[in-house]
């Protein structure tokens, strides 16, 4: 069947002229080979034709966070591997069609076009492999579903290393983090603060028939998410979209520091890149009280973060390179002036986001959590003598692994006793208004799982 019009999808109706569904089912396919292969989502995503890419990047997140299930149900269906393409395209069918509840087109519906992608693509020497396990799965699906219950990485869609982690990590929130994850995240902005009113920034979105529930200090977690040109002032700086656990980063380093006498504060944002946390720093404080040193050791990523302060009408001083060689840039860059405070976003496993990238999960091998860690922990050594006594650093990852969390910081403040630790929340789980009282009176909604501890030099 190659046709452009299919019975109607159960929610988010394309329009009649949208591509057929087995191109971007084969698309989707492609994407989920080259994923399991190593790349990430982003750089996938960026070689599907555009007039496929929305499509194929609804129904390439839902795959992934489906995968655990549609692996082991391929399992059952197929008694050897087959190759990887028939093999990715059959994880496609079964993650979208396993759950009738969820599946974007009815079950019978993507079974025949992911019959057909086979017969129009490079599975096509395989379609009838193809056709008879999906066949098969139609007529058994109840019973395969269920002989996969039983199997953790099935039931929670995430590596069985991942699942352990955290039920060690966190044995009485490793359910909830995994259900969160498998969960589509909301959209939330941040105000600019120099620019606009939270509240007539909201009144704004209301205009737009758009609700909002205010969330950390200026903040609004939307209740549908938005082209971001369709916000309004988004183009002249008046917003910016940053979850509401990312939005702690400028209050917690920068609330109660006084200015010294006689010159602005001097901040160091290491690893800055995409910019958000640095605008966010420079909105927070007033322009005359804080100079913004923003570092980033990729010249592509570097240069996002110049575009953000652009919009937002911000100006720091951006430089290409790497936090961990500060001799290569410190006395150049900086003029070898320490700084009063630091913000350390280290390099992490982005444990805490799999929501917004379903693909880490499954890009992530447990080595890569003790190989970040040994990263941050020198990021951390290295960045210290560069503070000065009485400053502050913010050490923050987007993680809920106690490894690149609580007990990096513990051993850091373990090896250096003229360190002590300030009030931050510490572990965030994703998806909870939060455990830690201090912000109680400043929910932050539906947010990423992060992690933040807050430490002063003491000389």
């Amino acid at each position: 069947m190659n046709q452009r019009t299919h019975s109607s999808p159960r929610r988010g109706a394309a329009p009649a002229q949208a591509p057929a569904l087995w191109q971007q089912l084969d698309a989707v396919a492609q994407c989920l080979q080259a994923i399991l292969e190593g790349q990430s989502s982003r750089s996938v995503l960026a070689r599907v034709a555009q007039p496929l890419r929305p499509g194929v990047q609804a129904l390439l997140f839902q795959v992934l966070r489906q995968l655990g299930r549609a692996q082991a149900l391929q399992k059952q269906l197929a008694s050897r591997t087959p190759p990887p393409r028939v093999s990715a395209l059959l994880s496609t069918a079964l993650a979208l069609a396993w759950d009738e509840a969820q599946a974007p087109y009815p079950p019978f519906t993507l079974v025949n076009q992911t019959v057909e992608a086979a017969k129009q693509g490079a599975a096509r020497a395989q379609s009838g492999f193809v056709n008879a396990c999906l066949r098969r799965f139609l007529r058994e699906r109840d019973a395969l579903v269920a002989a996969t219950e039983t199997q953790p990485q099935a039931l929670w869609n995430h590596p069985a290393w991942w699942i352990e982690r955290l039920r060690k990590d966190h044995p009485a929130h490793w359910q909830d983090i995994l259900r969160a994850n498998n969960a589509q995240p909301p959209m939330t902005l941040r105000v600019n603060r120099r620019r606009a009113g939270r509240s007539e920034y909201r009144a704004a979105l209301e205009a737009m028939d758009v609700q909002s529930l205010p969330v950390a200090g200026w903040g609004l977690q939307l209740e549908q998410a938005l082209p971001v040109q369709s916000l309004p002032g988004f183009d002249e700086g008046l917003a910016s979209v940053q979850d509401a656990a990312a939005q702690l980063a400028a209050p917690l380093l920068l609330e109660g520091l006084e200015t010294p006498a006689g010159r602005p504060l001097r901040v160091l944002d290491a690893c800055a890149a995409p910019g958000g946390k640095t605008a966010h720093l420079l909105e927070y404080a007033r322009p005359q009280t804080l100079e913004v040193t923003a570092l980033e050791i990729d010249a592509e990523r570097a240069a996002r973060i110049g575009q953000t302060l652009e919009r937002l009408q911000l100006k720091a001083r951006v430089l290409v390179a790497d936090a961990s060689q500060p001799a290569q840039w410190f006395d150049a860059g900086c003029d070898g002036q320490r700084f009063d405070a630091i913000l350390l976003d280290a390099p992490c496993t982005a444990s805490g986001i799999v929501r917004r990238q379903p693909d880490v999960r499954w890009l992530r091998r447990e080595s890569d959590v003790g190989q970040l860690a040994a990263i941050q922990a020198r990021l951390l050594d290295t960045l210290w003598p560069l503070l000065l006594p009485g400053g502050r650093l913010l050490y923050c990852t987007c993680s809920v692994f106690r490894q690149e969390g609580e007990a990096q910081v513990q051993a850091f403040v373990a090896r250096n006793s003229e360190a002590r630790t300030l009030p931050a929340p510490g572990h965030l789980i994703p998806g909870k208004a939060d455990k830690a009282g201090m912000l109680a009176d400043n929910a932050l909604g539906d947010h990423d799982g992060f992690f933040y501890a807050l430490l002063q030099k003491t000389r």
